[in-house]
């Protein structure tokens, strides 16, 4: 993985395990799941509208935004950056792996 973004994972791991007064990052824990999910899926439409509006500035802070954000969904999930690293690395093995169309049966 990026040094940065295990940088930021790092941080986001302390957050949790050491609370830090007005720290951002421990009050997403403090709320729970709900409040995380919530931040994602507000974050993942900021990345939509972004790219949509062709505001290529925006879209490299609102992927920031949310990488943060599923970064700790992860640590909130206990999923590590060496499992997610070791299925990137098994997908990127894949070769000819289109799916086909779903076509639907017009008789059904």
């Amino acid at each position: 993985m990026n040094q940065a973004i295990n940088d930021l994972y790092n941080v986001i791991v302390n957050r949790k395990e050491a609370p830090s007064e007005n720290s951002y990052t421990r009050y997403l824990f403090d709320q729970g799941l709900d409040k995380i999910l919530k931040k994602c899926g507000e974050e993942c439409s900021e990345v939509i509208i972004a790219a949509k509006g062709g505001d290529r500035e925006g879209l490299k802070q609102e992927i920031c935004d949310l990488l943060y954000h599923l970064l700790v969904l992860m640590v909130e999930q206990s999923i590590s950056l060496s499992e997610i690293d070791k299925i990137l690395e098994e997908r990127s093995l894949k070769i000819g792996n289109l799916k086909e169309p779903y076509k639907s049966d017009p008789n059904s």
